[in-house]
């Protein structure tokens, strides 16, 4: 794979793969350059298609790229039943799960984060988008309950989280704070008051810690807030809508071998 591309570091066992794309490594031009995997952005068409190509032939798996509408929706890839098929490319959802081999749980991002799972035995992988109202909502609580319930639960799972807008470059509003601080009163501490007078600044990794725990993942990895995860802060590396307006995609992808 691409040496600029994030592998992670993580406890995963050995039949579990995963990668955080970046922007190098592909066709698209501009704005988009140059490795581009959204084709929802307003980017060459056909580059986005020679990007995914790559990606695909990188990784030896095929990625499932989702059309992720901030919700909490979880999708299975593989069928469950004979009479199930496979989730194709564009399947509205913002987390996907696994349990055959060669099938890539996808998640693009330009600001959002996107959190990786498996459980210790290797026998599932799943991968969520955790926007803030994604991650307000439930979406990794809904994402870790596809590894059931078990003897020991969650607590199976171990968890990657990978790059997003960084805690000193997420302003947002009032009504932000106040829908984590209504799940649990310990989001306050992710919070602090923003220059802008009624903003604050969000720090979303470690709000996504937070309900990892609380959903008894406790082996988190990745993203701990730090200006070299953040999305927005490093230009060269990662896509930002938030930076740049009009942006491509980058990707976190699990998958088994």
């Amino acid at each position: 794979m691409n040496a600029r591309w994030l592998v992670p570091e993580w406890p995963a066992p050995p039949n579990v793969r995963a990668v955080c794309t970046t922007r190098d490594g592909g066709v698209s031009q501009g704005r988009y350059e140059s490795l581009n995997l959204g084709d929802h952005v307003g980017d060459d068409a056909a580059h986005v298609a020679q990007n995914r190509e790559r990606l695909r032939a990188a990784i030896g798996a095929r990625p499932v790229f989702l059309q992720q509408v901030h919700g909490t929706g979880v999708v299975a890839l593989d069928a469950a039943q004979d009479a199930v098929p496979v989730v194709r490319d564009g399947t509205a959802a913002d987390a996907c799960t696994a349990t055959a081999t060669g099938l890539a749980c996808t998640i693009m991002v330009a600001d959002c984060l996107p959190v990786l799972f498996t459980d210790e035995a290797g026998h599932r992988v799943a991968a969520a988008h955790a926007g803030w109202r994604g991650l307000a909502g439930g979406v990794l609580e809904q994402t870790a309950r596809a590894f059931g319930s078990g003897p020991d639960g969650a607590a199976r799972v171990i968890a990657w989280v990978g790059p997003c807008i960084g805690p000193r470059a997420f302003e947002v509003g009032p009504e932000v704070k106040a829908a984590f601080e209504a799940h649990a009163a310990e989001a306050a501490s992710c919070f602090q008051p923003a220059p802008a007078p009624g903003k604050w600044l969000a720090d979303l990794p470690a709000l996504a810690r937070q309900r990892l725990r609380a959903a008894g993942i406790s082996a988190v990895y990745g993203n701990d807030g730090s200006d070299g995860w953040c999305t927005v802060a490093n230009p060269s590396r990662f896509f930002s809508h938030r930076r740049d307006g009009v942006s491509g995609r980058f990707a976190s992808l699990v998958w088994k071998v």
